[in-house]
């Protein structure tokens, strides 16, 4: 055989066939960063419409997690489309800095101020606060650099050099400014009521700092005695340690109840509730013996069980016979029900318990023991006196803290609230959530129900490390102020020095000329209290765009499911109260990110995956197709299986571009482009299949469904590229004339797709779109493919005649591959699809003109190297359906020795195309 290698158009490359990920991004990113990209690609949109997402803060307290990856993921992928697409849309990332966990961590990690912090009395010392502000801040810095270290390497673009931070003293500062405004309109009020209190964090908690565990608590029955009459109320509680604090009893007024005489006992309960205790108690002799409506009991008396002191019954709608006798006993000063009926009632508040979780001297039979060791005793002392009935246990949902995630207490504490239907606050809050669009579109219900359902905020935290509450207590009197003058003062020092002024400062340097409290006095203290780090972050798209010159409100907010109750929540209440408009026009929502088989990834459980054991091994770009090949909506899934099928997707992906970029290394755009019509017709129908492609991809973009993106150019990329074009194609491309029509076509189309599909594929796989567009032979080509624009809509490409012919001519082609490989599995005709000779008997007239007009191009469509169109069928093998019966058997004459085409008039060895080109190639 004669070697025909130099005449064949081999396809080259430096474009690497293996990707090695993990060392190549790092050198794109280096790229990045020497090019200035970002700043680049904002100023190529500066003037333009803004589209801001303004990023949610992490807590900078640990390395990155996966479902972090995730988040900062799909928001680099909303900010390069939209920044593509035509916006100015800055990213600006941020962080959380303030809070207890970095309070806990520190204290913990240091012994000596682990020591000074052991009991809340010394945390309220100032030379303690501090202390532990200073190890606080370079704690938060530490980790902000380690994880910006992190979030850099997944890829995404930033304004990394210059990010926010609730810890900087200009964010203080504007932060301080907003809630000295809502103090001035009266939002903010003191009060004592029974709060959630953390006695392990020693501060009290608001909605979203608390998540619920089931946990197994003590199942009471005990009884108090009528104070008049010789029965007892037959009560029952999972809190032992609250009737301490007891001071009445809960009835509910349209329940039935009856006093029973039991073994010789007669205790009042719910009739309902009446089987259930018999059988639990283990009554043997029961009778009935006076039956009452809960209404008729109100004001009833009882004695208190162990204390000198008597307890009413009171009537509450919220007992139930769920569980218990549809009796519960009213502590005000430990729940919020029992506060709320207290105050109806005009019931004294008892909290004997202190900031650690101990009882006080106020309850001497208990003191110095936690409520814990307190519950066991009263149940003792409930023995000891005859008021004891029996004593189970329950496993039930209890609240926890969700930093250190110990069980929580109900407290009665003095604390800063933010009224929520001050100003109709709420009300309006909730009229606007419509007009929001919330993706997945239910989430509408989560936070429609979350601020519903949601009580008075509690801002205070009696902690160390988070930006002052600039309160002052009047020594003389003792009453404490919140003043609006006094915060804005404040915040001048802030600006300047920090929130650590108030702590440095001596009060007189935050009081305006002549401040003086109502009963006269000039002398006042600093009170100690800090804000919720929920108000620091939900304030934070107020006093970032205020500070760095950006329209408020931002486009868009991303983040995890539990911010309906969390971000999502406090922003939507400070935006209403101080802009009287919502932060955001859109939320979008993304899912738990759990192991291969669903579950909770959990250090207990050893299916932890770190973020950077994908990208040392893999890259970042696997984990970015993995983000967005997802449906983030729900609970996403990441195993070595998921892993495995994710690799395989982006070798696809990218062993197609690299095939593209081969075949077009002579290809000079300028002076080899075709024009549309002199296009071959199969090449013009993918191109119109890219077009389409290319629109719903933007559809899908502007809609936040990214995996519908990811899998739509994926689809395009196998079916219409892989497993079509660049498979017909490669005879033109390889065998057929360099400079002929045939091949310039092709590579035309190639050209075209290949260089709008690295843009539309950048969001996502933006290491792989940046490395090939870096090899691309393009005219005018940019730094980077992000400073590229979006590729606007090519109306000519779409040819509803040429997709109404190549629907028949694809359902045949799917009916010739078939038949194909049949044969070939076979092996008794053919062993290679160019051995073919097929044969199509049309089933209609319009498919046989359909086939007549594409005739010639057939062979190559089915990459066979003979049809016919018959009305007989001679092969071996045949199929058939609606459309057409396709027959097979050996191609006619003689295997072409450079195209491997066979052939009828073979020459020398070679076909006549071959021979033309052979001839050409060797013309001196």
């Amino acid at each position: 055989m004669k070697n025909y290698k130099q005449t064949l158009n081999l396809p080259r490359t430096e474009f690497p066939m293996r990707a090695n990920l993990p060392a190549r991004e790092p050198q794109i990113i280096k790229k990045w960063n020497e090019r200035e990209i970002y700043s680049k690609v904002l100023e190529r949109r500066r003037g333009k419409k803004p589209f801001i997402l303004h990023d949610g803060p992490p807590y900078s307290n640990n390395h990155i997690h996966l479902g972090q990856a995730l988040n900062k993921i799909l928001k680099d992928i909303v900010v390069k489309y939209h920044s593509l697409a035509g916006f100015y849309s800055p990213y600006i990332p941020g962080w959380d800095n303030h809070g207890m966990p970095i309070e806990n961590e520190v204290v913990k990690s240091d012994p000596v101020i682990s020591e000074l912090a052991r009991t809340y009395k010394n945390l309220k010392k100032t030379d303690v606060k501090i202390q532990i502000r200073k190890k606080c801040r370079n704690f938060a810095g530490k980790w902000v650099e380690k994880q910006k270290k992190d979030f850099i390497r997944l890829g995404v673009l930033g304004d990394w050099n210059n990010p926010y931070l609730t810890m900087d003293k200009q964010y203080e500062a504007e932060e301080l400014l907003i809630f000295a405004d809502l103090v001035d309109r009266g939002f903010i009020y003191r009060s004592k009521m029974p709060i959630h209190w953390c006695p392990t964090c020693k501060t009290a908690l608001a909605m979203a700092e608390i998540e619920y565990a089931d946990i197994e608590s003590p199942s009471l029955w005990f009884k108090m005695k009528n104070k008049d009459e010789n029965y007892y109320a037959l009560v029952w509680t999972t809190t032992p340690w609250t009737i301490v604090s007891n001071v009445a009893i809960a009835l509910n007024p349209n329940l039935e109840y009856v006093l029973v005489d039991a073994d010789g006992t007669r205790y009042l309960l719910a009739s309902s509730a009446v089987s259930r205790n018999k059988e639990i108690l283990k009554w043997q002799n029961l009778q009935v013996i006076k039956t009452f409506k809960g209404s008729e009991l109100e004001g009833v008396k009882f004695l208190h069980p162990f204390f000198d002191r008597q307890s009413p019954v009171v009537l509450a709608d919220y007992v139930n016979t769920e569980d218990g006798t549809g009796i519960v006993h009213i502590a005000p000063g430990h729940g919020r029900e029992d506060f709320e009926a207290g105050r109806k009632y005009d019931l004294p508040v008892i909290s004997p318990v202190d900031e650690d979780g101990k009882f006080t001297a106020d309850a001497p039979m208990f003191e110095g023991m936690t409520t814990e060791q307190a519950s066991s005793r009263v149940v003792e002392v409930l023995k000891e006196n005859g008021h004891f009935v029996h004593l189970d246990s329950i496993m039930h949902s209890y609240p926890h803290c969700w930093r250190c995630k110990t069980p929580l207490i109900f407290r009665a504490t003095t604390q800063w609230f933010l009224d929520v239907d001050h100003e109709n606050l709420r009300k309006t809050a909730l009229s606007v959530i419509p007009n929001i669009k919330w993706i997945p579109s239910e989430s509408i219900n989560r936070i429609t129900a979350s601020i519903t359902e949601r009580p008075d905020w509690v801002l205070s935290r009696q902690r160390s490390w988070g930006i002052p509450i600039p309160a002052v207590k009047c020594k003389k009197c003792g009453k404490t102020v919140l003043n609006g003058d006094i915060i804005r003062k404040l915040a001048e020092f802030v600006s300047k020095e920090g929130s650590d002024a108030w702590y440095t400062h001596p009060v007189s340097d935050f009081l305006p000329e002549g401040f003086a409290c109502e009963c006269g006095s000039h002398d006042f203290e600093k009170e100690m209290d800090i804000l919720d780090v929920w108000f620091d972050s939900g304030s934070s798209s107020i006093s970032v765009m205020k500070s760095r010159g950006i329209d408020w409100p931002p486009s868009v907010y991303l983040e995890g499911p539990d911010q309906h109750r969390g971000w999502f929540n406090a922003a939507l209440m400070i935006a209403m109260a101080e802009k009287k408009r919502p932060p955001y026009n859109t939320v979008v929502t993304h899912g738990w990110v759990l192991d291969e088989k669903g579950y909770s990834m959990h250090k207990s459980l050893g299916n932890v995956i770190h973020p950077s054991e994908i990208i040392n091994k893999y890259g970042a770009e696997i984990l970015r197709l993995w983000a967005a090949e997802v449906d983030y909506t729900e609970d996403v899934r990441l195993g070595d299986e998921i892993l495995d099928r994710v690799i395989d997707m982006y070798r696809k992906i990218r062993n197609t571009i690299r095939f593209m970029l081969g075949n077009l290394s002579d290809f000079e755009p300028s002076r080899d482009m075709l024009e549309y019509d002199k296009l071959l017709p199969h090449d013009r129908y993918v191109l119109m299949q890219w077009e389409q492609t290319k629109r719903i991809a933007k559809d899908k973009f502007e809609s936040y469904e990214f995996h519908g993106v990811t899998h739509l150019i994926y689809r395009f990329i196998v079916v219409n590229l892989s497993s079509f074009i660049l498979d017909y194609a490669k005879d033109r491309l390889y065998t057929w004339k360099r400079e002929g029509a045939g091949r310039r076509s092709v590579q035309s189309v190639m050209y075209q797709i290949l260089d709008e599909l690295l843009v539309v594929l950048s969001p996502v796989l933006s290491f792989t779109s940046e490395e090939a567009y870096g090899f691309f032979n393009k005219p005018d080509k940019k730094d980077s493919v992000f400073l590229e624009d979006w590729p606007s809509d090519v109306e000519s490409r779409i040819d509803d005649s040429l997709a109404r012919d190549f629907e028949y001519i694809m359902a045949v082609r799917s009916r010739v591959l078939h038949v194909i490989e049949v044969a070939r599995k076979d092996k008794k005709i053919i062993n290679d699809r160019l051995e073919s000779f097929i044969q199509i008997i049309p089933k209609s007239k319009e498919i046989g003109k359909v086939l007549l007009t594409y005739k010639a191009y057939l062979p190559e469509i089915f990459i066979v190297s003979q049809v016919e169109l018959s009305s007989g069928c001679s092969g071996e093998y045949s199929e058939e359906d609606e459309n057409a019966k396709v027959c097979i058997s050996h191609a006619k004459g003689e295997k072409c020795e450079r195209c491997w085409m066979w052939s009828e008039d073979i020459k020398g060895g070679l076909c006549p195309k071959c021979r033309e080109v052979v001839d050409h190639v060797n013309k001196p």
